[in-house]
């Protein structure tokens, strides 16, 4: 799995069939799945995710987590994440996993990201054609991979 995280004032996803889905102060979370990731990484990521310090103490500096600070999560499935550009310029998506694969993990770590910070979690629709806002907040922008845990 791989996420792009970006610390938000206010983030907010659309689509014309099914809405739109917005949330104030907290992390706007772009997920990639993996033909080969399984509940493992589900696990990391989301301990991972719910622990990572990008907020400001009362001294400014990144110190607490969104469980400390408050906030929600707003996650939107993105497959381009898994994009190779090593040979030509059409991008590959080979190692992107496929719906029957992709979209139960995908629903999965969604349950278990809100179980376990107990914040509001709220989604994007998979598969589905998507416009996405930002207010990022710093700018703090951070990516993590299940399968290079730096």
């Amino acid at each position: 799995m791989r996420v792009v995280v970006q610390r938000v004032n206010r983030a907010s996803v659309r689509s014309t069939f099914y809405g739109e889905a917005t949330i104030d102060k907290g992390m706007l979370v772009l997920l990639g799945i993996e033909h080969d990731d399984n509940i493992g990484d589900i696990d990391w990521l989301v301990g991972k995710l719910t622990r990572l310090r990008i907020f400001a103490d009362e001294e400014g500096v990144m110190n607490r987590s969104i469980q400390e600070t408050g906030g929600s999560f707003l996650v939107v499935s993105q497959f381009t994440l898994h994009a190779s550009t090593k040979k030509g310029n059409r991008p590959s998506y080979i190692r992107a996993a496929n719906p029957d694969t992709a979209i139960p993990l995908y629903e999965k770590f969604v349950s278990a990201l809100q179980k376990e910070s107990g914040l509001e979690v709220k989604t994007g629709w998979f598969g589905a054609n998507m416009q996405v806002s930002l207010e990022n907040d710093g700018p703090v922008t951070i990516i993590i991979d299940t399968k290079n845990r730096e």
